[in-house]
Formats: C-alpha cells, structure tokens, sequence
C-alpha cells in the first residue's frame, strides 16, 4: 500500500508541475497579446503563487516554492521543487522573484542554479534551507559544491533568512581535526561563479562544510549586511573567499568562522571592504598566493573600517615560496584590534603543509603596502611582522599612526627584507628600511597613489 501509495503521490506531483508551468506559459502569451493591443484580459488565470507586483513599474513575477510542492517541513527534500522553479524564473522575460517564504524549512541537495536568465531573477530567502548533513550524498558528485549559481547577470539573493551547512560530519573527518584522516575537499555553502551585477544582503550563513561564501571570476559584486557564523575549530570555514573577481565591495559584514574572515587569491582587483567585524577566525587575508609555484595577481584592495577581535591573525598577507606574480596597492585603514594575534603580518615564507615546505628563490612580489590607523591589543609580542623574501624584497611599504599594545609584555616590530616608510606615531616602532617611495589613500577618489619623497 506505501509503495502504491507514494507511487500516486509522484505521479500527482508531476502532473501538478506541469500543469502549473503550462499555466505559466499560457499566462505569459496571453499577457504579451493583450499588452500589445492595449487592454487587460477578462480571463482570469490561477495566481496561487504566480501573481504581479503592480506597485513595481516593471511587473515582477513572483513564485512561492511551496505553490509549487514545497513542504518546508524540515523534513522534505525541496531539491527538486527549487531546481524547477528556478528553471521556471530563468526563462521568464519579466523580472522574476523566488520565494522561500519564512517559518520554513527546507532540505535541499546540491544543485546547480544556471544561467543566462531572460530577466532579473531574485532569490528571497525568507526561510532557512539546509544542507543534507551526512557527507555520502556528494559520492559521485563535485565535493565543492552544494548551492552553485554561474553564468548569472543581474542576480539578487536576499531575504532574511538563513543557509545552513550543517557541516559537523564534513570537519570530523577533517585532517585538521584529527590526523589521521586523509585531507580531503568538502563543499562550499554558496557560490558565484561568473557572475555579473550581483547583488547579496541581508542573509545569514552558518555552519558551512568548508567556505561559506564564494564569488570566483565575478564582476560588479554588491554583498553587505551579512552574517556568518561557525565555531573557531571548524576547519576551513573561510567566511566569504574572493577568486579572479574585480570590483567587489563588502560592507557592513559579521563574520565569525574557524579561518580567514574574507580571503582575497589570484587574479583579483578592485575590492573594496568597508565595515567589517571579524571574530573569532584568521583574519582578513590576501592569498595564500603562489601555491606549487603559481602565478597570481592581487591588486587595489582597500579595507577601510574593521574590528577584529580573537583572531588568530590580523591583517595578512601569505605567500608561498616558488609563486610568481604580484600583490600591489593594497590598502588597510582605521582597524580597531581586541586580543589579536599578530595584528600586522606579511608573511612570504607561509607553508600551510603536513611537509616542510623547500627553500626557493621565486616569489610573488610584495609592492605598495599601505597600513593606517590601526590600534588595539595583540595577544602576541610580536604586533608587526614583515617577513618579506631574500630574492624580491617587499618595496614601497607605508605605516602611519600604529599604535598596539601586547597582552603578553611590550610589544615588538620584526621584520625581513621589508622597504619602505612610516609617519606619525608608530608603537611598537616600525622597523621597516626606508625606502623612497609611500603609498597614500586617497579618501575623495577611495583610491591608492604612490608619492615621491
């Protein structure tokens, strides 16, 4: 009787589907004629979720996933039910708004949201969605994903609500957790990947199976009023990680994970990151950059307004030794620090290795390194370390009013190969060479520029 049973429920789940999506396209043909020919259609079709915001001057459809069989019990796998509608907004021409309403909750398996769309689409998540916990579900799937948006232009995702990774099965048998497990990947909650005029505010990540929030050859990237939250032991729970994107800019972000609070890698430039509370976790990271003798650029990143607070680091830059490439014009202002371990940090020799990592002459070039207005407590002596490579020196570094004190005696500057200068007060003293040039920020044009002394 179950199996008779669930067999009419399928069956009655798919003639519903396409009897809602054949009422989707009678109503789209229907209002293409009536609007050229100037009047309203007396023939009212069936609007349980697919209705028009009038008040917006370019009507917006809206779909509720629960018209569309969601049960948002908790329970239910809404994998399918999301996918359709998705498939549904994408290939609508009027601007399209999914619903993912709130006091639900719906399990969802990894997925694909692909573009192009027709029109705008936005993402409201009003609920929360949830990952499957047990980590056998990717087995013969990519282990990197599990919500992953491409080729997408004019995205919004928004809402209120929350995305959950429900990753503690994926760090238990994490190499970082114990040893003796094998390193392997796991899934990142959320990526964007080419995507372009990309809008994401006021959601809510937590627990993600490994980063949380990725945008990887992006362009135009708007993301602000975020929350992201993991325990400081989960494993590589990077809170939002930037890849070969340009002109991104964070703002008014929460993040508290087990790694780098927003990491930036190759081939990204134009990054902006303003109002950012960051705690506990690693950081604000440029790189790791240069890894197994890559080439990388990062460049005109400025990180203006922070409070950092039980990091493991500060503000960092991380090389690999044998990389290639650059990290140039790189801005970090007005950061206010509360029990951090190394606040200011460049570090060219990072080995994130179970091996010991070789000695070689290659590096990724260091160059126009600005650090402003910083000051706090650093829970190491060591608040300033530039340890730049032998063979590419760092060049053109600037200090102005630093002023950090250890919890753990006076604080220290140390520092290798590092060029540059410094202005105003400077505790612990800097111990940067001089150098001939600085590098300057520019607040009227949000901008670096080098100035001859």
């Amino acid at each position: 009787m179950r199996s008779s049973s669930s067999s009419n429920a399928v069956c009655c789940y798919f003639k519903y589907s396409f009897l809602r999506i054949l009422y989707i396209i009678i109503y789209l043909f229907l209002n293409i004629i009536t609007n050229a020919n100037g009047f309203n259609p007396l023939i009212q079709l069936p609007t349980s979720g697919l209705f028009r915001n009038n008040s917006i001057r370019s009507e917006t459809v809206l779909l509720n996933i629960n018209d569309f069989g969601a049960k948002g019990d908790g329970f239910t796998d809404a994998t399918k039910t999301l996918q359709d509608v998705w498939k549904v907004a994408c290939s609508l021409s009027s601007p399209v708004k999914i619903v993912i309403p709130a006091r639900n909750s719906y399990l969802v398996k990894p997925s694909d949201f692909a573009g192009p769309c027709q029109s705008n689409v936005t993402l409201r998540i009003s609920g929360t969605i949830f990952a499957p916990q047990d980590p056998t579900v990717w087995d013969g799937l990519d282990v990197h994903k599990w919500l992953y948006f491409h080729g997408v232009k004019h995205l919004t995702l928004e809402g209120g609500g929350i995305i959950d990774g429900m990753g503690h099965q994926w760090w238990a048998q994490s190499c970082k957790r114990n040893e003796s497990n094998p390193c392997t990947h796991a899934p990142t909650a959320i990526t964007f990947h080419k995507c372009k005029n990309l809008k994401v505010r006021n959601v809510t990540l937590v627990n993600s199976q490994q980063m949380h929030m990725a945008f990887t050859n992006c362009m135009h990237v708007a993301a602000s009023r975020l929350t992201i939250i993991a325990p400081a032991d989960s494993p590589n729970t990077d809170g939002i990680h930037i890849s070969a994107s340009t002109h991104v800019e964070l703002k008014d972000v929460t993040i508290g994970t087990g790694d780098d609070c927003v990491s930036i890698v190759s081939n990204s430039s134009r990054i902006r990151i303003n109002n950012i509370v960051c705690g506990p976790g690693h950081g604000i990271s440029i790189g790791s950059l240069g890894k197994s003798n890559t080439y990388a650029e990062v460049q005109d990143v400025i990180v203006n307004g922070a409070i950092l607070f039980d990091t493991e680091n500060g503000v960092r830059i991380k090389t690999w030794q044998g990389g290639s490439g650059f990290a140039r014009k790189i801005t970090f202002q007005d950061i206010w620090m509360y029990n951090v371990s190394n606040p200011i940090i460049i570090d060219q020799y990072y080995c994130d290795s179970r091996a010991p990592c070789l000695n070689q002459t290659s590096a990724v070039i260091i160059d126009s390194i600005s650090f402003r207005g910083i000051r706090g407590t650093s829970a190491t002596k060591e608040a300033i370390v530039l340890l730049c490579s032998e063979s590419h020196p760092c060049k053109r570094l600037y200090m102005e009013d630093i002023l950090l004190v250890s919890l753990s005696g006076i604080a220290k500057s140390l520092c290798w190969e590092a060029y540059g200068a410094s202005s105003g007060l400077i505790l612990p003293p800097s111990c940067i060479s001089s150098g001939e040039t600085i590098i300057r920020h520019d607040d009227k044009s949000n901008s670096n520029t080098l100035v001859e002394r």
